[in-house]
């Protein structure tokens, strides 16, 4: 996701955002509070084809609902909870990844990315606690996984995303 901020003198801030599927938000956060909210046609950046304003209230409140504040999904793709540089977060092995079909151990995972399978949920909602060397992984199985944050992106570059070519 790509933010830019903007300052608007006079105005307050406006930062335009283009998320990982090329989609387009621009919010304008004005100096008394309010904030303006527009959503750009995915094939044509310049042309908004929603908006709305919302109250400092109404904002805050829409924030703490997207953030997960008031209600958290139950099965998420992709979560984390951060304490400091330690990050838990849960992953879901896609098809195609080096993973898949390969055990814990095979993939000397702890030592080669200093990261610790903490659970695994496999397709069939099966779980499994502090999962041994020997516990196969499967395209679709969520992992749990325990460690710093660099080291998370990389292991899920190099063994649990689809890798293309």
């Amino acid at each position: 996701m790509k933010i830019r901020e903007i300052e608007l003198p006079g105005i307050g801030k406006k930062f335009e955002v283009i998320t990982k599927n090329q989609e387009k938000m621009v919010i304008i956060i004005h100096d008394d509070g309010r904030r303006d909210l527009y959503y750009f046609d995915q094939n044509d950046h310049e042309e908004a084809i929603a908006s709305t304003t919302l109250s400092d209230t109404e904002a805050r409140q829409i924030a703490g609902i997207i953030g997960g504040m008031t209600y958290s999904p139950k099965a998420l793709e992709t979560i984390e909870i951060a304490f400091d540089d330690l990050v838990i977060e849960w992953y879901k092995i896609q098809n195609g990844a080096k993973a898949v079909n390969q055990s814990i151990g095979d993939l000397k995972i702890r030592e080669n990315y200093h990261i610790t399978i903490v659970a695994i949920i496999k397709k069939n909602n099966q779980k499994i606690n502090t999962p041994g060397p020997e516990t196969l992984l499967e395209a679709g199985d969520t992992l749990v996984v325990s460690g710093h944050r660099n080291q998370i992106k990389v292991i899920i570059k190099d063994l649990l995303a689809r890798r293309d070519g």
